[in-house]
């Protein structure tokens, strides 16, 4: 991983922007669509037909769709066959397995073997994105594409192919053919390429560390330090995910291409609903967008909206996983949105801002615990040590480790709101910032180099969804 990290940014990054920036510009979907085909053959060589047969079903069904447009059954079968494919394909990879062990609980079905279905990279993203195009034709809120390379680019485009954002092509659409690369874009994608990879090496790998060690011994940390242990694991997610967001955003500047922001500071939340509207927002958009209002949204009555967030959430939670803990997850922020939608919002815009931060930071982290342990018997036994005090407050050997990574910690905290963010655009004024920023740029980058190559702890941990 470190020798591909190092591969990627100093060899193939810079080879593929040299070669994209002297391609014609009739020619740049096709190298872009070619290059992001390398890149995934990279990491996933099995299953690239996979994401092509994904890419030639929704190309062939939205040209279809568009043929047949106004005969309003037949597009309409149309887009259900590309949903049912896509639908079907990633139910193969992802939850087979699952399935077939819930049917290994009924006694007729106990000698049911279970398969061994490894998860292509980025089936999750990528199957989202080539459904939605079917669906964005459908509903004309896209237009067709009839070029089969555009579309490929659009599909395998290598910045957020992996782990997303989960780019939708209606946000896009136009950018496939008529985006204008500027010096401007491409500086501001550096910038942003560097903050994201300083997130996910200098922050999410080292509370990646701590969450472990802490982990390691949870039955001597104390509450206190199973709950420090919860906090560097809600810190790593956090850095990590958003962290991939932003090179992949910054990628894409670098491309010409404008990709919609995913994550705005979720942990300054003062509820869990406004914590949903921050982090993973295209997951969101998309479950928002194409299950939540064609269910009805709220325009069915209350019932039917308290049922429609249910299902969406409980889809949610399946979307990150084919175990039971995910499922739990997703009906557990299912259970509180909605109670905060009947009645407990209101009684917490009557509370002091810091008591609404402290109530949404706790049900996210415990929630962190949930989506974490696939194992139930591992998951109740660290539920149990965040709340009862049967190994004491805190282990001298937690708090020292508490104490070593204080520094850490408190930076990772900052770095989690937009005080730094102000802090940037207030000087950004003065005539001689640009000195002090090319300077921070290229310490970090240092700082991410000497890490890359010293360290072999360096997961992306949402590659597994």
């Amino acid at each position: 991983m470190v020798f591909s990290s190092i591969l990627f940014l100093f060899l193939f990054l810079p080879l593929v922007l040299f070669i994209y920036y002297i391609t014609p510009r009739k020619c740049r979907n096709l190298f872009l669509f070619i290059v992001s085909l390398i890149f995934y053959c990279w990491g996933e060589p099995t299953y690239i037909f996979i994401m092509l047969f994904s890419t030639i079903s929704d190309y062939i069904h939205g040209i279809l769709i568009d043929k047949f447009r106004k005969n309003k059954t037949v597009a309409k079968a149309l887009m259900i066959s590309a949903v049912v494919i896509n639908l079907v394909t990633l139910c193969y990879f992802k939850y087979s397995n699952f399935l077939l062990s819930i049917f290994k609980c009924i006694p007729a079905f106990s000698s049911i073997s279970l398969p061994q279905i490894a998860l292509p990279l980025g089936i999750s993203f990528y199957t989202f994105q080539t459904m939605s195009y079917s669906i964005d034709v459908y509903r004309g809120d896209a237009p067709v594409q009839k070029n089969i390379i555009s579309f490929g680019a659009f599909v395998v485009l290598f910045p957020q192919l992996i782990a997303g954002p989960i780019v939708r092509y209606q946000d896009i659409a136009y950018q496939l053919d008529h985006r204008k690369e500027t010096l401007a874009e491409f500086t501001k994608g550096i910038k942003l390429f560097l903050i994201g990879l300083s997130k996910k090496v200098l922050l999410a790998n080292q509370m990646g560390i701590l969450w472990d060690t802490l982990r390691s011994t949870t039955e001597k940390n104390g509450i206190l330090g199973c709950w420090i242990g919860i906090i560097a694991y809600s810190m790593q997610i956090y850095f990590d995910f958003s962290g991939y967001s932003d090179m992949a955003c910054g990628l894409g500047n670098m491309l010409g291409f404008e990709f919609l922001k995913n994550f705005n500071y979720p942990y300054i939340s003062k509820s869990l609903t406004e914590f949903w509207r921050r982090w993973h927002i295209s997951l969101g958009t998309l479950f928002k967008e194409y299950v939540y209002i064609p269910l009805g949204g709220n325009r069915k009555g209350p019932k039917r909206q308290l049922f429609n967030l249910m299902i969406v959430w409980f889809l949610t939670g399946l979307w990150h996983g084919a175990n039971w803990n995910y499922v739990m997850w997703g009906v557990y922020y299912g259970i509180i949105l909605i109670a905060e939608k009947l009645f407990l919002i209101k009684f917490l815009e009557k509370l002091p801002a810091v008591l609404r931060h402290i109530y949404s930071l706790f049900f996210a982290v415990t929630g962190f615990v949930i989506f974490f342990f696939e194992d139930t018997h591992k998951l109740v036994l660290y539920l149990k040590s965040l709340f009862f005090f049967d190994n004491g407050l805190i282990s001298v050997n937690a708090l020292n480790i508490f104490l070593a990574n204080l520094p850490l910690i408190g930076i990772s905290a900052i770095a989690c709101t937009p005080v730094m963010s102000k802090l940037y655009y207030k000087v950004k004024s003065h005539r001689l910032y640009w000195i002090a920023e090319s300077s921070i740029l290229t310490i970090l980058m240092l700082l991410c180099t000497a890490s890359l190559v010293s360290q072999s702890y360096n997961p992306f941990l949402y590659f597994r969804f």
